[in-house]
């Protein structure tokens, strides 16, 4: 009978509407969520069989809903370095079990962002979830694999403990006065790198220019350049010796701490001429490690009472860098600076995070050491996810495989530091919604009474 279809079709109507305002219902209470997505509901008309010989078979409709995880919320800044936010597509990887140092197991996937550390140093966001990530290697390297979850571990930014940094390289910018006269040590024939030189004090050098650089436990080791004006025109006898001279052994002929010796030439224009300058001033220095056997002829290292590693270091005289450096003009002889890279021993004082996904830990000494790097996981459907509590999303058939990406690339979305997203929920769509999704129940429910008083009327008519 019609009346009936069309009192049915008002009942699936009244469900389709109610699970409708249940949708409405959670989207607005969950307004102020961090990372929620906000669902819709799509109504779907139901079709009868119909017959053209017979009266009009009504179907009612059905309600589905959609999730809307592919929409981005607005970013918000904070002022915690680890709030994370990822603009663009993705997600983080979570597990809800801390297994520092191990593979982790029950991975999910998240947009919520909120990480703070916990009284181990791991990273853990307010519904209990900790952060996943690929560990970077004391050399900067990360093994990464966009499948394989064995190589994710737990996020601690407490596991690494103070650091020192040595010395690759130091500069000296100075000038040497190009008339300077040939000191009679030169002239008289009496000087002698190895018997009679200015490391040993035995000669007075033109110049005497010192530098520092850090060894391998964070100490502050000194080096002098001594110079004198040599007969040859631009050219001065040079020995960098270290001071004292007791914190290296060498080989002969390197005597009284010196590390190198020979000549440095300018051209006629002032410029450092590497060309005539010795190499072994030019070249790096290698100081062998203090455990090490004796240092081999024309070699030096560490001495055995400084317990230091081998380090190799380079003297910037303008070589390097192109610009600065040692010049021979007709001015006073003067150092101008000195520079060094490297630093003394530091604990961490913080981290950072990068957009590209590298959490780093601060040194306050100034060091910056990359720590772990933050995959990113995309899904062709992410729409197709299925939701959990705690604002987690596991994989299922619609959605497809994960592929763990690095931030920015293969259309992952970037990482955002001291950032939070926001729900997706718009509260004026909402109410909107709300009103619409009223009037229709209301409307269904006239439909429901209006069949009623017609089969009442049919009812009536035996009477």
């Amino acid at each position: 009978m019609s009346i009936n279809n069309a009192m049915l079709a008002g009942v699936s109507s009244l469900i389709a509407n109610s699970s409708a305002m249940a949708v409405v219902s959670d989207n607005i209470a969950n307004v102020n969520t961090t990372a929620f997505k906000r669902n819709r509901t799509d109504f779907t008309r139901l079709v009868n069989p119909q017959s053209k010989s017979s009266t009009y078979n009504a179907g009612g409709v059905t309600a589905q809903t959609r999730q809307l995880v592919r929409s981005q919320g607005n970013l918000n800044s904070t002022s915690t370095v680890t709030d994370l936010a990822i603009s663009g597509q993705g997600f983080f990887a979570v597990s809800p079990l801390q297994t520092p140092g191990a593979a982790v197991s029950n991975v999910a996937f998240t947009r919520v962002g909120s990480f703070a550390a916990n009284d181990e140093g791991n990273l853990v966001n307010q519904a209990g979830y900790f952060l996943q990530g690929w560990r970077v290697d004391p050399t900067g390297n990360t093994t990464t694999s966009p499948s394989d979850l064995s190589l994710l571990e737990t996020v601690n930014i407490s596991s690494i403990s103070g650091t020192a940094t040595p010395s690759t390289t130091a500069k000296i910018n100075g000038n040497l006065r190009s008339t300077t006269p040939v000191s009679t040590a030169v002239s008289g024939g009496t000087y002698n790198a190895a018997t009679n030189n200015m490391a040993s004090g035995a000669v007075t050098p033109d110049a005497n220019w010192s530098f520092q650089i850090y060894d391998s436990l964070g100490g502050l080791r000194t080096f002098n350049v001594a110079l004198l004006k040599s007969a040859t025109a631009n050219q001065w006898i040079t020995e960098i010796y270290a001071s004292p001279a007791s914190s290296v052994t060498t080989g002969a002929p390197l005597v009284n701490g010196q590390i190198a010796t020979g000549t440095l030439a300018f051209t006629p224009s002032g410029r450092l001429d590497t060309a005539a300058t010795s190499p072994a001033l030019l070249a790096g220095f290698n100081l062998g490690a203090a455990a090490g056997g004796a240092p081999a002829a024309g070699t030096a290292k560490w001495a055995a009472s400084t317990g230091l590693a081998a380090q190799t270091f380079s003297l910037d005289l303008g070589q390097i860098s192109g610009e600065g450096g040692v010049s021979q003009f007709d001015s006073p002889t003067a150092i101008t600076s000195t520079t060094t890279d490297g630093s003394l021993f530091g604990d961490v004082s913080g981290v950072e995070i990068t957009k590209d996904g590298f959490i780093s830990a601060i040194f306050n000494n100034g060091v910056t050491r990359k720590i772990f790097k933050l995959p990113v996981a995309t899904f062709v459907n992410p729409d197709g996810l299925l939701a959990d509590r705690g604002g987690v999303y596991r994989p299922t058939s619609d959605s497809g495989q994960f592929s763990l990406k690095d931030p920015g690339l293969g259309g992952a979305g970037v990482i955002a530091s001291s950032s939070l997203e926001s729900s997706s929920v718009d509260l004026a769509q909402e109410f909107s919604s709300m009103i619409i999704i009223q009037r229709a129940y209301s409307a269904s429910s006239k439909i429901i009474t209006t069949a009623d008083d017609m089969l009442d009327e049919v009812i009536r008519m035996k009477r």
